[in-house]
C-alpha cells in the first residue's frame, strides 16, 4: 500500500470538536477540529498506558486522554500530567505522533509517510472539483475486499453490460471499442462511448426517442481517487470516489456524488439509491476477486484491449508494502 502521498480519508462535514476515530492502513488516528476550526490528526492510543484519545475530550484546545487525564497540544507534546505537581518537568518523550492533514473538495486529507519524503507536497488540485456543479450528495460503502481491487473496479469499463445491466450497461451491446486514453503524472483516464439502455424511473420523464450512446470517462489518481463521468442527453452525473484501506482486506468507499440536472432536494433519495445499487451490484464480485491481493507483477494477470486503464494503474501505484 502507498505511503508517502495525501491520502482522501473522511469527509470535512463529519468533523467537529469531538475526537473522531479512523483507521487507515492498520493505524488508528483521531481527526478533531480546534475552537477556530483548524482539523487536527494523531495517533489514537495514549503515549503513556495506551488508552484511546478518541474516547477523550478536547480542553483548550488540547486532547485529554480519558484514563490519566494526560493533554496533548496540536504538535503532539504534552502540556499537562495531572498527577504530578505543576512545577514538575514533563518527559520529553511525553509526545504523540501527529499527521499532516487538510481539507479540500469536501474531503479531510492525511498525509502517510514511511520517514523517506523529504518534504510534504502541497494537497493535490482537481480543477474537475472545482466548477460549480449545482448539486452534490454524500455517502459511503462499507467493502471486505483489498482497496486496490476495489479502486481498479470502478476502472472498468467491460462488467458494466454485466455487473449492472439494467442500471447503465447494455447486455446486448457488451463490445468496448475506441477507448480514448489520457495520462496524467500521478494518474490517467479513459473515455468511451458505451451503448445506451431505455430509461427508468425518474430519468424515463427526461428521455424521448431512441437514445444515442453515452459518452462515459473514468480515471483514478494515486493513490486512493477514482472518478466517474456519465454525459446524459440531459446533464452530467459525476461522482467522485476516495477509496479509503482500512487495512489489507478492509475499504471504506466515500463518495461524492455530483449531478447538473433534478437538482432540488427532493431528487437527492432517488440519486443516492442508484448511487448505492451500483455500489451493491459491485460488492460480490469484487469481495470474490483472488487473490484479493492485486499482484506486484503486472504480467501475473491478463489483460485486454478494454483493461488498459487498470493496466495503467499497477503501472503507476507503488509497490505494496
Amino acid at each position: 500500500m502507498s505511503k508517502n502521498l495525501w491520502y482522501a480519508v473522511e469527509f470535512c462535514n463529519a468533523i467537529g470538536t469531538s475526537p473522531k476515530l479512523i483507521k487507515i492502513l492498520d493505524r488508528e488516528i483521531v481527526l478533531y477540529r480546534t475552537a477556530d476550526g483548524r482539523i487536527q490528526a494523531i495517533d489514537n492510543n495514549c503515549i503513556h498506558r495506551g488508552a484511546a484519545l478518541a474516547n477523550g475530550w478536547l480542553e483548550n484546545d488540547c486532547i485529554v486522554c480519558p484514563y490519566h487525564g494526560w493533554q496533548y497540544r496540536t504538535d503532539g507534546t504534552c502540556s499537562k500530567i495531572p498527577s504530578q505537581a505543576a512545577t514538575a518537568t514533563i518527559p520529553k518523550s511525553a509526545k504523540m505522533t501527529v499527521y499532516p492533514v487538510g481539507e479540500k473538495y469536501g474531503w479531510i486529507w492525511l498525509f502517510l509517510s514511511d520517514g523517506a519524503a523529504e518534504e510534504i507536497p502541497t494537497l493535490p488540485n482537481f480543477p474537475q472539483l472545482e466548477s460549480g456543479t449545482i448539486r452534490s450528495i454524500q455517502g459511503e460503502f462499507h467493502w471486505n475486499a483489498n482497496y486496490e481491487r476495489v479502486l481498479e473496479n470502478g476502472l472498468d469499463f467491460a462488467h458494466a453490460p454485466f455487473v449492472h445491466a439494467g442500471a447503465f450497461g447494455n447486455p446486448d451491446r457488451p463490445e468496448i471499442e475506441d477507448l480514448q486514453i489520457e495520462n496524467y503524472p500521478d494518474g490517467a483516464s479513459a473515455t468511451v462511448y458505451l451503448a445506451a439502455i431505455p430509461p427508468k424511473g425518474l430519468w424515463k420523464f427526461l428521455v424521448r426517442g431512441e437514445r444515442a450512446p453515452i459518452k462515459t470517462r473514468t480515471g483514478f489518481f494515486l493513490p486512493n481517487l477514482t472518478f466517474l463521468e456519465v454525459y446524459l442527453p440531459f446533464g452530467q452525473l459525476t461522482i467522485w470516489t476516495a477509496h479509503v484501506p482500512i487495512d489489507l482486506h478492509t475499504t471504506v468507499s466515500k463518495w461524492i456524488n455530483f449531478r447538473s440536472f433534478f437538482t432540488g432536494k427532493w431528487a437527492d433519495g432517488d440519486a443516492y439509491k442508484r448511487t448505492i445499487k451500483i455500489f451493491e451490484q459491485d460488492q460480490p464480485i469484487v469481495e470474490s476477486q483472488r487473490p484479493q491481493i492485486i499482484p506486484t507483477d503486472v504480467n501475473a494477470e491478463l489483460y485486454v484491449a478494454a483493461d488498459v486503464l487498470q493496466l495503467q494503474y499497477r503501472k503507476l501505484r507503488q509497490p505494496s508494502i
